[in-house]
This record gives C-alpha cells, sequence and structure tokens, in this order.
C-alpha cells in the first residue's frame, strides 16, 4: 500500500498458520421460489424517504436476471469449484440519476443444496473495505456449509473493487517505489514531507485512472446495490453476514432500509460512532490489547514484552534488514506483526517471525506484510489497498491535517509504544489531497423498525475491538441491535467460537433470536 491504511482489512476469521507452506486462505439461473421462510415479520413501514430525489429504479434495472456461468480463475488464485456460478449485473452509477450511466456489478453464487427446505440468497461481505466476495467465498465456503444448505451462499465485489469498476490508482513500480522511499512513521521534517507527498500522488493516480467511479463508492451507494441485487436474485428481504467493514455496510442497509431487513448478522463490529481519530484509537487500543494477550500467552510481561519488539522496530528504522533486494522497514515490519494478531493461531508464528528479525533475518516480517499488502512473489501488487482508500475516502469528509496528527502522537505512542506512532500519521496521510470531497461527518446507524440483527463482538479483536460491538447495538436502536458478546481472541467469532458459530447458525436457519448480552465463553 501507499502509506498505511490503518489494519481494517482481511475479513473476518485470519489464519496464517499455513501461510508459508500451502499459502494462505481467508475466513472468509432463475430464483427458485423460497420456501420454509421462516424470518420474523417485516416491520410496518419503509424507508422511501432515504432515496435520493429521482431515484425510483427503471424495469431495466429491477427486472434483471442473471446468466449465471462457470466461474473463471481470480487473478493469481484457483478457479472455483463447478458448483460455482458467476454473472454481472448493472447497477446506476449514480442513484441520484437512475436512469443514466451503468457500471457492472460481479457476482459469485453456490445454490442451496437442500432445495425443499431454501430460505433464499444469503449475501456475504468479508470487510476491507475493498474486499473481493467473488474471490473470497469460494474458498471460505466450507465454513458456511451448514448455512449453504438451506441459503444459495452469494456474494459480490462492491462498487470499485474487482469486477465491479474496481479502482486503480498506481502500477507495480509506483508501489515498490513507495514502499523504499516513504516511512510510515516520519521522524523528521524531510520523512514528513515524503510521507504527505507519496499520500497526494496516490490520490492523484486515483483520480486519473479512476476519476468517473471515485464519487460513487461510498458505502450508503453499496447499500443500494444490496437492494438492488435483492430484488433481482427475488428475495423478499435481505439475509446478510457482514464482517468487519461489512458491518458497516449491513448497518447502512438497515438503516436506509430498515423493511428490507431479514436475517442481519454483523460479526467483529466497526464503531459507528468514532470519528477519523477515534477508529484509530479504537485499533491503537485494541491491537495493543490482543498484543499484550499474545505476550502473556509466551510468559512475557507486555511491558518487557512491548519493550522488546519496541526496541526491535527502532532498530529497523534507523537501519531495516536487507532481505534479499528488499529491505525490512519498520513500517512494514509493524504491518508483519499487526497480521499476526487477528487469530490466535497465528501467534506461534509471530514468536518466529520476531526471533528470526531479532537474529538479523527479516524474511518472515516482510512476507507476512507482503501477505496484508496484496504483493506476490512475483512483485504483483493487488488493488484492495486502491479500492480501500477510495471506499474510506468517499466515506468520511474528514480531512485530518498533519498537525492534527501529530497533536495524536503523544496519547497514542502511550497507548501503545508499538503500533500508535503508525496510526496516529495515517489519519493524516489516509485522505490526504484526497479528489473528492466525503459524504459526511457523523454516520447514522439508527434502524427504526427493522427485524432484530445480531451484533457479534470479540473481547480480543484487535482490528474492531468489542467496544465498537456495544455501541453499534444501540445505535441501531431497542429491539433491532442484539449485542452477542463472544469472549475469546482474533477479528470474527463465526468458525473460531463453536458457541457463537452456533448462536449464529441458529439465527439464520431457525429464526431464534438470542438474548440482549448472550456471552459465549
Amino acid at each position: 500500500m501507499a502509506s498505511g491504511s490503518g489494519f481494517i482489512r482481511k475479513g473476518a476469521g485470519l489464519a496464517l498458520a499455513g501461510l508459508f507452506a500451502a499459502g494462505c486462505t481467508s475466513s472468509g439461473g432463475t430464483p427458485p421460489a423460497a420456501t420454509g421462510d421462516t424470518t420474523p415479520p417485516a416491520p410496518p413501514s419503509a424507508s422511501a424517504s432515504s432515496a435520493p430525489a429521482g431515484s425510483a429504479l427503471p424495469a431495466s434495472l429491477t427486472g434483471q436476471r442473471p446468466d449465471w456461468k462457470h466461474c473463471p480463475a481470480p487473478e493469481g488464485g484457483q478457479r472455483p469449484g463447478t458448483d460455482w456460478r458467476c454473472a454481472t449485473v448493472t447497477v446506476p452509477l449514480d442513484y441520484a440519476k437512475p436512469g443514466g450511466a451503468t457500471i457492472p456489478v460481479a457476482l459469485v453464487r453456490k445454490e442451496a443444496t437442500d432445495r425443499e427446505r431454501r430460505i433464499g440468497s444469503l449475501l456475504f461481505n468479508f470487510g476491507g473495505p475493498g474486499a473481493s466476495g467473488v474471490e473470497i467465498l469460494p474458498r471460505a465456503a466450507r465454513e458456511y456449509a451448514k448455512l449453504g444448505e438451506r441459503y444459495d451462499l452469494v456474494s459480490f465485489d462492491p462498487r470499485g473493487v474487482g469486477g465491479s469498476a474496481g479502482v486503480v490508482c498506481r502500477d507495480d513500480a509506483e508501489q515498490d517505489a513507495a514502499e523504499k522511499a516513504v516511512d510510515l512513521t516520519p521522524d523528521t521534517p524531510a520523512e514528513e514531507a515524503a510521507f504527505l507527498k507519496d499520500n497526494a500522488d496516490f490520490a492523484a493516480g486515483c483520480a486519473r485512472r479512476s476519476g468517473t467511479v471515485l464519487p460513487h463508492t461510498r458505502t450508503t451507494d453499496t447499500a443500494r446495490d444490496l437492494d438492488l441485487i435483492r430484488q433481482i436474485l427475488g428475495d423478499k428481504r435481505l439475509h446478510y453476514f457482514g464482517m468487519s467493514y461489512g458491518t458497516e455496510l449491513g448497518a447502512a442497509y438497515a438503516h436506509l432500509f430498515p423493511a428490507g431487513v431479514g436475517r442481519l448478522v454483523l460479526d467483529a463490529v466497526v464503531d459507528p460512532t468514532a470519528d477519523t481519530a477515534g477508529h484509530a484509537r479504537n485499533q491503537t487500543i485494541g491491537f495493543q490489547r490482543a498484543l499484550d494477550n499474545y505476550l502473556r500467552s509466551t510468559g512475557q510481561t507486555p511491558k518487557a514484552g512491548t519493550e522488546r519488539i519496541s526496541r526491535l522496530l527502532r532498530k529497523l528504522d534507523r537501519e531495516p534488514l536487507r532481505v534479499g533486494e528488499r529491505r525490512l522497514t519498520e513500517g512494514l515490519a509493524t504491518t508483519g506483526i499487526a497480521v499476526t494478531l487477528y487469530g490466535q493461531a497465528n501467534w506461534p508464528l509471530l514468536t518466529q517471525a520476531l526471533e528470526e528479525a531479532e537474529r538479523g533475518d527479516g524474511t518472515r516480517l516482510l512476507q507476512l506484510a507482503d501477505w496484508y499488502n496484496d504483493r506476490d512473489e512475483s512483485g504483483h501488487y493487488a488493488t484492495q489497498s486502491h479500492s480501500q482508500r477510495a471506499i474510506s475516502c468517499a466515506d468520511s469528509a474528514e480531512r485530518p491535517t498533519p498537525a492534527q496528527a501529530r497533536a495524536l502522537l503523544p496519547e497514542f505512542r502511550r497507548l501503545s509504544p508499538v503500533f500508535g506512532a503508525y496510526l496516529a500519521w495515517d489519519t493524516a496521510g489516509w485522505c490526504a489531497k484526497w479528489p473528492v470531497k466525503g459524504e459526511t461527518t457523523d454516520v447514522d446507524a439508527s434502524a427504526p423498525g427493522a427485524a432484530p440483527i445480531l451484533v457479534v463482538g470479540t473481547t480480543g479483536d484487535p482490528a474492531t475491538p468489542y467496544e465498537g460491538a456495544e455501541r453499534m447495538a444501540k445505535e441501531l436502536g431497542d429491539g433491532v441491535g442484539v449485542l452477542v458478546t463472544n469472549k475469546g481472541e482474533g477479528h470474527g467469532a463465526y468458525g473460531a467460537s463453536a458457541c457463537a458459530t452456533k448462536t449464529i447458525d441458529a439465527y439464520f436457519l431457525d429464526g431464534e433470536v438470542p438474548a440482549y448480552g448472550t456471552t459465549c465463553s
């Protein structure tokens, strides 16, 4: 990535244990009539007032029937099995002009195996923003096999991502040049100037290469795409499983279309009340909390272990480690460390990577950072970080200044000597000189009248700390947000916690709404 992005990415259930042995798997026709639908009753009123003026969609859009065909292999990946089908539908570029220009949205689907008890379609968003659902769902589908008995498993590339008018901002050579030249935690005026120039250059590249779509990559636009996809698939209401950023998208849908809510689960929840600095502060606290838990598991005290890692990072800031023709910098090492905190199964890998780096071998930490940054062994970068920035900066109207980032440094460094400076500087770099104004500074996640929505938070989640789930449940409103607490580690509960998985399955399959505050240990 150009100069950072925080660490919200990759969806939920990240597991890296097999990364160096067998690659890594992220967790992560005509619509038949639904039968056996036990969806909670629809609320009495729709949210028609949420649609932009003149937004009634023409029949040419709502009447589409996807042409499902065997899926091609995604870039750098394997072709999905024969039970998967892919299609493309069209959506308005601008929902205020529904009869105007359109863009494609790529879909993938595996039909329910128990057709007699089929409930409908279950749409997934795995996070990011910017993750390709068309790529991830077929690879992660074994985790959702039980849900796939009674639901068609469906995912999509959100607008601005992959096969849906994907945003591109720079090429591999430009990306590599930024990696070599830019310090993600600048300590001098020269380093700060290079950091800010790189972010401005990245934004200019987005405008040159993807200027048409940039103003229309907002989460609210994608939420409207979700409702159009729901109609195209023939579902009366939306059944949806959102993880990480996907929780933000799910909440946006519920706010805009409360009468369209069927069964929605939000797992690894983004705090809807946080501003730019607040999100960075949340992650600073969350990643340090996860790091402290890791250090305790190895017999180290959090204070001593954190100082040991900070000492390594300070050394890398002065003198990066050579890894072939490349260098392990402080920023790349920080990214590599953060990646392993997304799941407890990755902790032994972190121990190994740190010990090797302390001995002068930065290979493993660099490989971890490359995985997060979507860089393959040939030096080619995928564009998820481009899409991530386009969506984030279209959503938020905030544009923090370098002075505001510097003002955060003392607090953030106190909260986390390892991650604080990285995340403080990221607030000013991420949307610097962005060519499109952001939509809002105040996200409204209220969904009055919507059916109950499960909001699942994990107490040791580093990227979307547990407190965000508490706030989301309250923001959705009484009788709508249903908080489920998973006492555990990692980014996402489904598949990691047997109790949370069982609770979510019962909700999706049988319509069982747990009591508010249900806790899984």
